[in-house]
């Protein structure tokens, strides 16, 4: 009789320990980029974009996307390029600094600029 006992016994107190989980600890996720892109990039072709900046200094292909990297001492810009149709055109930039209320910093752009956008 003592035997049945000390195994409910045991079997209550480890249920009593299981049903004591404890929460899975949250990790923030980090602020998501600045909505919008400055205009005049979007749909450009990159042709356009080789006449408005020069060579890039840094191009990364991948899956019929590019990445273009053009550079300066203050900032760098990135122009995210995809196919449409026959011809890869941007579909998105971006800037380091970041703009104050989009992704790119519309100084940074002008500064790097060759030629104005048309």
């Amino acid at each position: 009789m003592i035997r049945p006992v000390f195994v409910l016994c045991l079997c209550a107190s480890l249920c009593a320990c299981a049903s004591q989980s404890v929460p899975p600890s949250t990790i923030p996720l980090p602020a998501p980029p600045p909505a919008g892109e400055p205009s005049g990039f979007i749909g450009m072709s990159a042709s356009n974009l080789l006449n408005a900046f020069g060579t890039p200094a840094f191009v990364r292909k991948e899956n019929g996307s590019e990445i273009w990297r053009y550079d300066q001492k203050d900032c760098r810009a990135f122009f995210f390029l995809y196919t449409q149709g026959t011809s890869q055109v941007v579909r998105h930039v971006e800037t380091i600094p970041r703009g104050a209320d989009i992704a790119a910093d519309p100084s940074c752009l002008a500064s790097l600029r060759r030629q104005p956008v048309s």
